[in-house]
């Protein structure tokens, strides 16, 4: 999938999904935008100009565009594939009768496959659903062809990248949320972004049922269907992992092979990965055994820190009201100031962890995670509150902290709870701005510097010179008065 700048008659390379121009089309020439409308980056669309404004809907090549506030949203019809669609959903399925089905798709083996089953045991079309939350050019190339390959009558691809940073990370950020002490919840925060916007897609086209490939050992299939219970109740959930009896990758491409289905030919990584603009996951393969040391070309995103640059670097991170706002003193949209960060980060070999979790299923899992922007942006706005934030505040924020992402964890980000206790976060934060300088160097994040306009440091009071506002002398009643809890213990026990 190339960049896409623009839909225009006299440029037919930047038509969105590659179709061949279908002359007999009286709509073909309607495909047109003044707006620039997909863009990618290694890591997402740095520049990305998707606000909201747009929806192109493409059916038998013809284009349709209104407005909308959920982001550009680009839906396809093929014209091969209409008579056989029509035919295959009047009937019920082997398991029953659906109209419509939202699927959660990426174009690998499993989704693939996934689309004809759908239809032969629920008698539904599929419209596949792709969500652009910033894993990269290679991971949506492709995929209207996919699509087609396997059925689908729609896909929809929605760029989610500053919506997934805005309302999802930097809230996790600002609350200060990490999982079991290290885990900064990468893929907890991107499943209910994505399952919030096939809530949105399955209103849009008339569907009755959403879809998605987790399997029934993981976290992702509650955190994706207890999104789509807060959002849309009525609703139904088709899980196939959960129902069909396909085993394994082999039985997969039997499948695939028996309807007609061409297997996606990519090459299958030992590792099972999760990416998008905030961390890269690895599971599986060597990682299974928590005794084994991760290979030094596992990692993708950040290099080794004995291979980073021998000198340090400096960066700035400007912050209003608990959220970062700027990098070096230039002004950027969260999703582009995350992606820088994870550039400059990665350089570094900053942000690799390595850990054992326990999963909200019950088991335990080893994973290593890659998260270099999102660690200097956790280290900033920590350091930055201890500024401007009094004892009793930060350790009330950091004992909510641990709930808030065992929330978000555990797929309850519609939860009231985590609602209202972002509320709380949000008002104690309003006077955390200003800015913080960190040294990147070999793997570590170190402070440089830390300023506020709402500092509540007072150098006046805490300088080890006299001064007029703390006398020194005033700490022996102080002591007395703090510690007669202790000193009457001793005295009991002493008989006194």
């Amino acid at each position: 999938m190339a960049h896409l700048n623009a839909l225009s008659p006299c440029q037919p390379k930047m038509t969105t999904f590659h179709f061949p121009k279908p002359e007999s089309s009286p709509n073909f020439h309607r495909m047109c935008s003044p707006r620039k409308l997909y863009s990618f980056q290694k890591l997402g669309a740095r520049n990305s100009e998707l606000h909201g404004d747009a929806c192109s809907a493409v059916s038998n090549f013809s284009c349709v565009s209104r407005s909308s506030s959920k982001g550009v949203i680009h839906a396809v019809l093929h014209a091969n594939k209409e008579i056989e669609m029509m035919e295959s959903t009047k009937s019920e399925g082997l398991r029953g009768k659906l109209n419509k089905v939202v699927l959660a798709y990426s174009g690998g083996l499993d989704t693939s496959v996934i689309v004809p089953w759908l239809r032969e045991n629920y008698g539904c079309e599929v419209v596949c659903f792709t969500a652009d939350v910033g894993q990269g050019l290679k991971e949506l190339e492709g995929l209207e062809e996919k699509a087609r390959a396997s059925g689908a009558c729609q896909l929809v691809v929605k760029d989610l990248k500053e919506e997934f940073v805005r309302d999802y990370i930097f809230p996790c950020l600002r609350a200060g949320a990490i999982y079991e002490r290290k885990y900064l919840l990468g893929t907890s925060m991107a499943r209910p972004v994505i399952a919030k916007a096939m809530v949105d897609v399955a209103r849009e086209v008339g569907a009755d049922a959403v879809s998605h490939g987790c399997t029934g050992k993981g976290n992702d299939q509650v955190r994706f269907e207890l999104t789509f219970f807060a959002l849309n109740p009525k609703l139904n959930v088709v899980a196939p992992w959960r129902e069909w009896d396909i085993t394994g990758r082999e039985d997969a491409i039997e499948y695939a092979k028996e309807h007609n289905v061409p297997v996606p030919v990519t090459k299958k990584s030992i590792y099972s990965r999760d990416r998008n603009l905030w961390h890269l996951s690895h599971e599986g393969d060597i990682l299974e055994d928590p005794a084994n040391e991760p290979k030094k070309d596992m990692y993708m995103m950040s290099v080794d820190p004995e291979d980073a640059p021998n000198q340090p670097e400096y960066v700035e991170i400007g912050i209003v009201s608990g959220l970062p706002v700027s990098l070096n003193g230039k002004e950027l949209s969260p999703a582009s100031l995350l992606a820088e960060l994870n550039e400059i980060g990665g350089k570094h070999g900053i942000g690799r962890v390595d850990m054992v979790e326990n999963r909200l299923v019950g088991m335990k899992s080893r994973g290593v995670y890659e998260t270099p922007g999102g660690t200097i942006l956790f280290t900033a706005v920590r350091e930055l509150e201890s500024l401007t934030l009094d004892r009793e505040t930060i350790q009330v924020k950091d004992s909510l902290a641990l709930k808030y992402a065992e929330l978000v964890y555990a797929g309850r980000w519609f939860d009231p709870l985590r609602e209202s206790m972002d509320a709380f976060m949000e008002n104690i934060t309003k006077t955390t701005t200003g800015s913080v300088t960190l040294k990147l160097y070999k793997g570590s994040v170190t402070l440089s510097s830390r300023k506020s306009p709402n500092s509540l440091y007072r150098q006046d009071i805490s300088s080890f010179e006299s001064g007029q506002i703390y006398d020194q002398a005033d700490a022996a009643g102080f002591i007395r008065l703090y510690g007669l809890p202790i000193r009457v213990r001793a005295m009991l026990e002493e008989g006194i």
